[in-house]
């Protein structure tokens, strides 16, 4: 068994005018004054790395290494999210998500993903050059309005969107692959890859491409009612990435899993900061490390009532808290007596 890393922390939702969130350097200062040892980085905010030039120059990302080593942290993965989300969008989604890309492209739904998948091809050297072994996404979604059959789905349309999900992600794997890089999706309502079986029907029209993996978050599962315990005991040898997020599913008389339209205070399914809420962190992090798992535990943070300062500053001993140093020794090795086959023999009465 092997040790998971951590903790630390995803950059996206901590950005901003102000001081600490409003430089590279900065940020890395807060974070690792909150104690935390590494950091994700989220690649469509320039103020943290410059996307194109990290792909081409290793130079750079030594650069960029050492900056962020100087605070005591590592990165941890590049992140994507955006990017990916744009690889594939239905035409009802378009002008919501113009805003992911840059003005150029707006209006333009081929443009915008041509410009998607190459910040995906980039993402991947630049994770080569940085020496990281996985990196964070989303897988956009070309069926996410089809999601409730009614009216019912036309025959083959779920067999047609994935295959062409998969056909626009295969280029963009094979990359990866020769960077040497897992593609880590995030399992997400509102793209095509959601759950386990979503990201199985993924992975078969890649023909069990080798890079097309997942980012780990519970929270998720647990707004969708899942098993999010036996996905592990499921998805293991796919899990590259870990997203520490919590989440609560309290439903009422009046709305459950859909929640009737409303904000997210008054969802029955809300994100909530580390120990707010329901996921039985203890189990995840023993099933982890069970299973092998020795990439790093990295906070989320998204919650409809802590504020991000107060969430982030529990999160890191929480997930300290939770890291188990696995074990060498066996339990009951003081008990053992040794043996050989002829001694086996002699026990078994043969």
């Amino acid at each position: 068994m092997k040790t998971i890393q951590g903790p630390a922390i995803f950059l996206a939702q901590f950005m901003g005018d102000e001081a600490p969130f409003n430089s590279l350097d900065s940020v890395c200062q807060w974070a690792a004054g909150l104690g935390y040892e590494g950091v994700q980085i989220p690649t469509w905010d320039a103020r943290l790395i410059d996307l194109k030039t990290a792909a081409e120059s290793k130079a750079y990302c030594d650069d960029l290494i050492g900056k962020i080593d100087d605070h005591g942290l590592s990165i941890t993965e590049l992140s994507t999210h955006l990017q990916g989300q744009l690889v594939a969008v239905h035409p009802a989604y378009d002008a919501m998500f113009d805003g992911f890309a840059p003005a150029e492209v707006h209006g333009n739904p081929k443009a915008r993903t041509e410009w998607a998948v190459q910040q995906l091809k980039w993402g991947a050297q630049a994770s080569k050059n940085l020496g990281l072994k996985s990196h964070v996404t989303f897988s956009g979604a070309l069926l996410w309005p089809f999601l409730y059959p009614w009216p019912q789905r036309p025959a083959g349309l779920v067999e047609t969107g994935f295959k062409e999900l998969a056909a626009r992600w295969k280029p963009i794997l094979d990359v990866f692959d020769e960077c040497g890089v897992d593609a880590c999706y995030e399992l997400h309502p509102g793209e095509d890859l959601h759950d386990g079986a979503t990201f199985e029907m993924f992975v078969d029209y890649l023909d069990g491409h080798p890079r097309a993996n997942i980012n780990y978050d519970p929270s998720h599962f647990v707004l969708q009612c899942l098993d999010y315990l036996a996905f592990i005991d499921l998805y293991h040898d796919r899990i590259k990435a870990f997203h520490v997020k919590d989440a609560e599913f309290n439903p009422t008389g009046s709305q459950g899993v859909y929640s009737g339209f409303q904000g997210w205070v008054n969802r029955a399914g809300r994100f909530r900061s580390l120990g707010d809420g329901q996921v039985d962190f203890s189990s995840i992090f023993s099933k982890l490390s069970q299973y092998d798992y020795d990439g790093w535990a990295v906070l989320e943070w998204e919650c409809c009532i802590k504020s991000p300062e107060q969430g982030a500053e529990e999160g890191a001993q929480f997930i300290a808290d939770h890291i188990i140093e696995v074990t060498e020794k066996a339990f009951d090795d003081f008990a053992g007596g040794g043996s050989d086959e002829a001694f086996n023999r002699k026990v078994l009465g043969l």
